[in-house]
């Protein structure tokens, strides 16, 4: 009954409400003979519901996060870690500005791997936007709250996206001697960052975090053709990689 009731109320809300607005809008317009336009009104509504489904937001999330699997055993010579998204000015334990969800998962592998390895750890981030936080900045403080030693950690504040993560963090691990470090970011993004380290000629040993979607464990649940937020997320995240993967290849930047 309760997964009746959740299955049910999501079609009172975002974006399950829409659907069913645009059904409505659909049926009207057919019956004031405008079949061709309650069509298209379908076939619309069709696939934004399909992507908002965590059957195919989770199926189209696993196709890129499968490309790369952590090594067995942890392996190179620094840790290199990019940014993902920060708040500038929201309460912190030891200061001010957060990291969102993403990077926090990356910040967390990375200072697991330092407990490890004991290798430097580069953070690749700056400020993208006037009222988000700089992300290398807060990373530091976070690995050095976790038990980094600070001496330990480099910063990169410069870069604003994936190629430039690449480009500046490059001058660093040459700066320092790093020849093969591991790259620590999250499943989805791993393709196209291993693809820009590429283009600056480092050969990194891929290192994912912050998983999505489960790999192996598909098991079936009517609440999974449910429409949500969270899967229309999923969807529209594994989409923007597999076209910003695409500009990539093409362009090299």
């Amino acid at each position: 009954m309760v997964y009746l009731l959740k299955f049910g109320a999501s079609f009172f809300l975002p974006p399950g409400i829409f659907f069913v607005l645009f059904v409505v809008i659909a049926i009207i317009a057919y019956r004031r003979g405008e079949r061709k336009t309650a069509k298209s009104i379908l076939l619309v509504t069709l696939v934004f519901y399909v992507l908002s489904t965590g059957i195919v937001g989770d199926a189209l999330m696993r196709g890129i996060e499968s490309r790369y699997s952590p090594p067995p055993e942890p392996h190179g010579d620094a840790i290199v870690v990019l940014g993902g998204g920060a708040t500038k000015d929201t309460p912190d334990i030891d200061g001010v500005g957060m990291l969102t969800s993403s990077p926090s998962s990356r910040m967390l592998t990375a200072a697991r791997l330092y407990r490890v390895t004991h290798l430097p750890i580069v953070l690749s981030g700056g400020q993208v936007y006037t009222d988000s936080g700089a992300e290398a900045v807060i990373g530091r403080r976070v690995l050095m709250g976790l038990g980094v030693d600070a001496r330990d950690i480099f910063i990169e504040t410069e870069s604003i996206n994936t190629t430039q993560n690449a480009e500046y963090t490059a001058r660093i691990l040459q700066g320092i001697g790093v020849k093969q470090p591991m790259l620590v970011t999250s499943a989805f993004h791993m393709p196209r960052a291993v693809l820009c380290f590429k283009n600056q000629g480092i050969d990194v040993v891929p290192y994912p975090t912050d998983f999505q979607a489960n790999r192996e464990t598909r098991d079936f649940h009517y609440n999974r053709l449910a429409p949500s937020a969270d899967a229309l997320l999923s969807s529209t995240i594994a989409l923007r990689e597999r076209l910003r993967l695409f500009v990539t290849e093409v362009t090299g930047r």
